[in-house]
């Protein structure tokens, strides 16, 4: 083979490199939602923590909105929410006003800090 083979290979595979950037700017540029994908350094408000496949079929996902955490089954059939409010205290989910009202209704009972309150126990093995 001549030079002038070698240096057409190289100026073709260059060519097509070109074109595929191009065609990857173009997407960012006009496709919706490629744009905000991986931005590094930005704080976003929703993220996907965990996901975990159940079966063929369906998975379970664990979703992160600010500091609440919301668990949410995923099927060809439809989406349920298993769990919500992950992470929320029973003080932020009512309003100040319900939670004056409940301290008047339970003498001696203090709503404000059972997670403070909370006792720590060892029922769990340690890995061997």
């Amino acid at each position: 083979m001549e030079l002038s083979a070698y240096f057409r290979f190289v100026a073709a595979l260059l060519f097509v490199l070109g074109i595929i950037g191009v065609f990857a700017l173009l997407a960012r540029r006009f496709v919706p939602g490629a744009r905000n994908i991986n931005r590094r350094g930005v704080k976003r408000r929703l993220s996907v923590v965990e996901v975990i496949p159940v079966d063929t079929k369906r998975r379970l996902v664990l979703l992160k909105r600010d500091d609440t955490e919301h668990l949410v089954m995923l099927g060809p059939t439809g989406d349920t929410v298993i769990e919500r409010n992950i992470g929320t205290h029973f003080t932020d989910l009512i309003s100040t006003d319900d939670l004056n009202g409940l301290e008047d209704a339970v003498p001696n009972a203090d709503i404000t800090n059972t997670a403070d309150d909370a006792v720590e126990t060892n029922d769990r093995k340690s890995p061997a």
